[in-house]
């Protein structure tokens, strides 16, 4: 039998915990950086929980005001998508497009 990997927003907050490490160490190493949009679609697809973690627990992006007002227009956007996808319409719409596939 094939092992669960997840729900999509938890392994997406595990990607952006780790991009965001990643990030914190490559900055202080002055190496390769992840990209500021890569990280805020890793917010966007669902990751924004981890990010908003590793944020804290880093402190990393957490003081620069432009990152932060991206970053939260993801949460929004996020949580939008969320509560149109559990109301009978977005509910109904995704049962449409699945069964399309």
């Amino acid at each position: 039998p094939m092992r669960r990997v997840g729900r999509p927003d938890e392994v997406a907050s595990v990607v952006a915990f780790l991009a965001y490490g990643h990030d914190k160490s490559a900055a202080v190493r002055d190496v390769w950086r992840v990209k500021e949009n890569t990280l805020h679609l890793f917010s966007l697809l669902g990751g924004w929980p981890g990010a908003l973690a590793a944020q804290r627990l880093f402190r990393h992006k957490s003081s620069k005001a432009s990152f932060q007002t991206t970053y939260w227009i993801t949460v929004v956007l996020n949580c939008a998508a969320l509560a149109w996808l559990l109301s009978p319409y977005g509910a109904q719409t995704l049962q449409a497009m699945l069964a399309a596939v």
